[in-house]
């Protein structure tokens, strides 16, 4: 037997051990959730949690609406409201997307409204919540500078159009506002996150008021011409027409016109193995859809050297390039909303809930770092090298650069997707006929 069979054994074996061990733990916190659910303090703590969110009144008893766990926001339509951004921040790994407006669940969106409905903080039908959301991520994307506003149950009266009591913006502690940061993380799920909150203007829109989105997307340096990948990327600042960088959408999308105002690249604190954490850090007004990927894509081709920075001008010139080559988008995992900046926009919250805040991100970042450690380790004892493969492991795919010039097919000689026109031109012959 090989050592590789006598490898894949072993791995099966300790994976079915562990598949028993996951089952003797779910029956022991069934036996320990049963407990818990007889414990008078958990009886408390929850009950001061719906408290602070409004399903508990004042005097100590459950309200009809906390019993029957039924929440119709038109039935409170006549309590303070007032319109607020929120900044928060998510990992995407688990998730489709921001938008819940797919088939696809769980999303970040419905998350949010779910946390929203359970702490009774939505007034109204959401059509009448005036939402807006400042970027719809993909699959996979995480974000940590996310903006939403919208229109939430507040304490305070006497807030006028503006959003401001008696001329004034709302102090750091809003004057006895409700804690939405801290109502609003103790339902959410670990992987999201309210950082903070801000009374705006009603005429405010999350889309349409921010000034400029900042993406981030992580990579292993290795043997990448990081000199090539910069100096590239610098042709996309500017205002271009991006069609050959991005998913195209005719159906939604007229004008592919966008405007990139900086782009970088710089190392990271972390290494691994002894190779470079970096990061390509891209501002814009706007983007289009899949466009930061579709950027990242090309330019990781130009740091292995299969293609020459000048691709980008070919591209971005849509009238020598009227239609996209064929080539697949960078991973969506590594890419980061990073930040939306709007002006005038301060995001605050209390004292007690950015102490959890940092609490909850230091326990997320340990276990993070355990699971790391814990499969590392285990890739290192399950799945041992064979003599040669050691002799070769520094010999990786990406790093066999003659054969990757030999296979790769240039991305002008590739083939093309349809172009705008052509993609147009099928959407109307999709219409029914008038007859």
């Amino acid at each position: 037997m090989s050592v590789e069979e006598e490898a894949v054994i072993n791995l099966q074996s300790q994976v079915a051990s562990l598949r028993n061990r996951v089952k003797e733990l779910e029956a022991e916190n069934a036996k320990l959730s049963a407990r818990l659910s007889k414990c008078r303090c958990n009886e408390t703590e929850e009950k001061l949690h719906r408290r602070e969110s409004g399903e508990v009144n004042p005097g100590g008893r459950e309200t009809a609406k906390t019993k029957t766990r039924v929440y119709d926001t038109g039935s409170m339509n006549h309590l303070q409201k007032r319109f607020v951004a929120l900044k928060l921040m998510y990992f995407g790994q688990r998730f489709y997307g921001f938008s819940s407006e797919g088939q696809m669940d769980p999303t970040i969106e419905s998350e949010i409204f779910k946390a929203l409905e359970r702490t009774r903080l939505l007034i109204g039908d959401k059509k009448d919540i005036k939402y807006s959301r400042c970027g719809r991520t993909d699959k996979g994307v995480s974000a940590v500078g996310q903006v939403i506003a919208l229109f939430l149950r507040s304490k305070l009266k006497d807030v006028d159009a503006n959003n401001k009591i008696s001329g004034e913006i709302v102090s750091e502690e809003h004057n006895g506002e409700i804690d939405y940061v801290g109502v609003l993380n103790r339902v959410l799920p670990n992987d999201i996150r309210i950082v903070g909150w801000s009374p705006v203007p009603n005429d405010f829109s999350a889309r349409f008021s921010c000034l400029s989105r900042e993406y981030k997307y992580f990579f292993w340096v290795d043997k990448l011409n990081l000199l090539a990948m910069e100096s590239a990327g610098k042709k996309f600042i500017g205002e271009h027409d991006f069609r050959n960088f991005c998913k195209m959408d005719a159906l939604n999308v007229h004008n592919y016109r966008r405007h990139i105002t900086s782009f970088e690249i710089s190392p990271c604190e972390m290494r691994s193995e002894g190779n470079q954490l970096g990061a390509i850090k891209i501002k814009g007004s706007a983007f289009l859809w899949h466009q930061v990927r579709c950027m990242v894509a090309v330019l990781f081709l130009i740091g292995q050297g299969l293609e020459s920075p000048d691709v980008i001008d070919v591209l971005l010139d849509i009238d020598r390039t009227t239609r996209k080559p064929q080539y697949p988008m960078a991973p969506e995992i590594p890419l980061v909303l990073h930040s939306c900046e709007f002006g005038g926009l301060k995001f605050t919250c209390s004292a007690d809930a950015g102490r959890a805040l940092r609490t909850h991100f230091k326990n997320e970042c340990q276990l993070y770092q355990l699971q790391a450690a814990i499969f590392h380790d285990a890739l290192l004892s399950c799945l041992p090298l064979s003599k040669s493969a050691e002799d070769n492991s520094d010999k990786s795919p990406w790093n066999e650069t003659d054969k990757k010039r030999a296979s790769h097919v240039l991305l002008m000689s590739r083939p093309t997707e349809p172009s705008y026109k052509e993609r147009q031109a099928k959407l109307e012959n999709m219409k029914p006929r008038a007859r």
